[in-house]
């Protein structure tokens, strides 16, 4: 029988992040979900051995799995990849979160135990009990202040916009359309989440604590977060000429 958790974990230069993660991962999905369970690491060629060390562990554990991409392509094109391959091994809810232990695999059974109501469950930074540690003044608040910048300009009440630590339903995964999501990087998390209202999809949060990664180089930056201001702005429009054309033709 098809495991219907799967945890989606895209990596690139998590050698020293993978093993671990993927250990304390292990320890929560049997908790919350026995045996019915698997992870999906979606390595985008990295040349620091992270590929290579999945494919030792899944060679070790079968439920366990490895996609290897040619090439760094971006968060989203990973992630569209790895839900693609989710959906076909039977998934009915699909974790994502980071490799480098910024998530608490702790939380994941909280976002399961959330799905079973919602289809999207986000971890939230910012939503009433959910905190960051570690981060100083100037990430702080490039983060909160794209949360609100995108909030406001999307219409939309979420307070976490840009968390990357998701549980999606197999519904919400189908009806927003892998396919046709545009959005890369950072800016994706907040695609999916907008597409998901837009469908008239149930999103809820709950509080997560945020902590820097545990090693390795994060790939934020300041010149990130203004090209997802931009990004932002596109998705509005893009949303409002496809509600046009939806409207001319029915």
């Amino acid at each position: 029988m098809s495991p219907s958790v799967w945890l989606v974990l895209p990596t690139y230069n998590e050698a020293e992040n993978i093993e671990p993660i993927i250990a304390a991962a292990t320890l929560q999905l049997e908790a919350a979900a026995a045996s019915d369970w698997r992870i999906l690491v979606v390595d985008d060629g990295s040349p620091d051995g992270t590929g290579q060390i999945a494919d030792r562990l899944a060679a070790a554990n079968p439920r366990i799995q490895v996609c290897h991409r040619l090439k760094k392509e971006g968060l989203g094109r990973a992630y569209v990849a790895g839900f693609q391959i989710a959906l076909t091994g039977g998934a009915e809810r699909v974790i994502q979160m980071d490799a480098d232990f910024s998530h608490d695999p702790a939380d994941i059974p909280k976002l399961l135990a959330a799905a079973e109501t919602a289809d999207v469950v986000i971890g939230s930074r910012y939503t009433a009990g959910g905190a960051v540690r570690d981060w100083g003044t100037t990430r702080r608040v490039l983060s909160r202040g794209g949360c609100l910048y995108a909030s406001t300009v999307l219409g939309i009440q979420v307070s976490d916009l840009t968390g990357g630590f998701k549980c999606l339903r197999k519904r919400a995964l189908e009806m927003i359309d892998l396919e046709s999501v545009k959005a890369q990087g950072y800016v994706f998390q907040i695609e999916v989440t907008y597409r998901a209202i837009l469908q008239g999809l149930r999103v809820v949060e709950v509080p997560i604590t945020f902590r820097d990664r545990r090693a390795g180089t994060s790939k934020m930056s300041s010149k990130i977060a203004l090209e997802a201001m931009t990004a932002v702005v596109k998705l509005r429009s893009r949303a409002e000429s496809e509600a046009r054309e939806l409207n001319r033709s029915s």
